[in-house]
């Protein structure tokens, strides 16, 4: 996957700020940007593979929810 623009930095701050930040630097937005966009990118690739071991073309949200499971 290379799409860079999935999750909007205005979030990020929005996330930060909701956990108790009083103010949020543009590199922290863009880290957890990153991270947060890695992690969906692998949640979402295990639950493509669920829904195919089940004999599926769709995604449902059980397979993300086993999928995002440590």
């Amino acid at each position: 996957m290379t799409a860079k623009k999935l999750l909007p930095l205005a979030a990020m701050e929005k996330i930060l700020k909701a956990c108790g930040a009083e103010r949020v630097s543009d590199p922290a937005k863009a880290a957890l940007k990153e991270l947060l966009e890695q992690r969906a990118e692998e949640i979402a690739l295990n639950a493509v593979r669920l829904a195919q071991h089940a004999g599926r073309k769709t995604i449902k949200s059980e397979d993300l929810k086993l999928a995002s499971k440590p």
